[in-house]
């Protein structure tokens, strides 16, 4: 089933999926195509932290935000990447920083301009289709120029949301790609130190300081067991695609699965932040930068797909 109803005093589209599987989420469009609200049985499995009127204001992220055109953090203002000039310096940018100035989370957060290009029933659930024409917003070009299309797709069924995202490279240069979402997954009702993390990752990327990548790699695994007083701001290999990483408690199991075009991740795990963010990345934190071999670039006229899932068991 699909829905329109208001959130925050935003315009908010549902969708549903039957009785079996219990879940409806909630996208908002008009700020950044952000799915603000993902219920299981009429209990919210998003962290909502600042809630929706925050992020639209400040951008301080909840549900699960976009992240585009990088996820994370980057390691300058200004540089050159594949002949051409990103310049984040420029006033009036959507831009937020992390705590040591660094800019963050890319220049879509709760943006404006996404179109909605569908929003129908399926046999059990729904499907909601929108894009964002990057090209055709000149300060967002002069800042990234890179002229691209995106289009995210989500599809919810019994008891799975998916979300599958497109760039089409629509200028005459390649656009490179290092997208990823923020999901801020939580289980209600019960305390963060009784959540079992089951992310079977092998391979991490070691960090500096400032939260970027050193270039040094080395074999990791983490426990599956309750979280206890155990935190996380750390970057890996993502698993295969279609293994599950999962949010466990006694009476309901999250998973996570990076279907196609993710083959990194990075999970956020603060004390004292009552959620678990796995996030699907495209490249890792910082490429734009470091431009190495794990930054994909998408030749004119041709498109980028990426895809990942939530289920609810």
């Amino acid at each position: 089933m699909v829905g329109e109803r208001s959130e925050e005093g935003f315009a908010a589209l549902t969708l549903e999926a039957d009785a079996r599987g219990g879940l409806e989420a909630v996208f908002v469009p008009e700020a950044g195509m952000i799915c603000c609200s993902l219920k299981h049985r009429g209990e919210e499995l998003l962290g909502q932290r600042g809630g929706l009127r925050a992020y639209v204001e400040s951008y301080s992220t909840l549900g699960i935000p976009f992240l585009h055109p990088w996820a994370n953090r980057l390691g300058a203002d200004r540089f050159e990447l594949a002949g051409r000039e990103v310049d984040l310096t420029l006033r009036g940018l959507p831009l937020k920083r992390d705590g040591a100035g660094l800019p963050i989370h890319g220049l879509l957060s709760a943006a404006a301009g996404w179109r909605v290009e569908r929003h129908a029933e399926l046999d059990s659930g729904g499907a909601l289709a929108a894009s964002f024409d990057f090209g055709a917003y000149p300060h967002l070009l002069e800042a990234f120029p890179f002229p691209h299309l995106v289009v995210i797709e989500a599809t919810l069924v019994e008891g799975s949301l998916e979300i599958q995202t497109s760039l089409t490279a629509t200028g005459d240069v390649a656009v490179p790609v290092s997208f990823g979402f923020h999901p801020y997954l939580t289980l209600p009702g019960v305390p963060r130190a009784d959540w079992v993390l089951e992310a079977p990752v092998h391979e991490q990327l070691l960090l500096d300081d400032r939260g970027l990548p050193t270039g040094e790699r080395a074999p990791t695994a983490i426990e599956t067991a309750p979280l206890g007083g155990r935190t996380y701001d750390d970057a890996f290999l993502a698993p295969p695609p279609g293994t599950a990483l999962a949010l466990v408690g006694p009476d309901r199991r999250i998973e996570m699965r990076m279907d196609s075009g993710f083959p990194f991740t990075q999970i956020y795990a603060p004390d004292d932040l009552d959620a678990v963010a796995i996030e699907p990345m495209t490249a890792p934190t910082n490429a734009l930068l470091t431009a190495g071999p794990e930054l994909t670039f998408v030749p004119p006229g041709e498109t980028f797909t990426a895809s990942f899932s939530i289920s609810v068991l």
